[in-house]
């Protein structure tokens, strides 16, 4: 996951570079007379990886516009923080001093992605960056232990 600027540029001009070093190795394999179908073969690892690079810069150009994805029973809550974080255009040391810690904390945490983190460092983490977490609770049925449905559920109503 990119985390800052310095990384985006970085993940920019290694997508670069691989763009140019992936046209040579075919244009090389061409030459050395691989078949078409060999070609094929030969790149797609190359491929693979290439699109693993352009799907991180795009994923970080998503959380610059403020685009999110649903996480669930707050599982990528940490991958949401670091995300707010790039949408709202503040460093990991804008951060740190609003949270008025160390910036290594803010940088290991985001690198771990705030494994571990708890509710009340979450919320501190949220009202740092000036930001509300709205979330709907969805209350599945719970079954008996023979996958029937169980006789003493009350129904939920609003």
């Amino acid at each position: 996951m990119i985390r800052n600027e310095t990384e985006y540029q970085q993940a920019i001009g290694r997508v670069d570079a691989e763009r140019k070093r992936f046209a040579e190795h075919v244009e090389a394999w061409k030459k050395q007379g691989f078949t078409a179908e060999e070609v094929a073969r030969l790149k797609e690892p190359l491929e693979s990886f290439h699109m693993q690079l352009v799907e991180e810069v795009q994923s970080y150009e998503r959380l610059k516009r403020g685009q999110f994805s649903e996480f669930e029973n707050l599982a990528g809550l940490g991958q949401v923080l670091i995300g707010l974080r790039i949408a709202r255009g503040m460093t990991q040391r804008e951060l740190a001093r609003r949270l008025d810690v160390d910036e290594t904390m803010v940088s290991r945490d985001e690198r771990n992605e705030y494994h571990g983190i708890t509710v009340d460092r979450a919320r501190r983490v949220l009202e740092a960056l000036g930001v509300k977490l709205v979330t709907r609770v969805e209350v599945e049925p719970i079954n008996a232990p023979n996958d029937q449905p169980s006789v003493a559920q009350p129904e939920l109503t609003r």
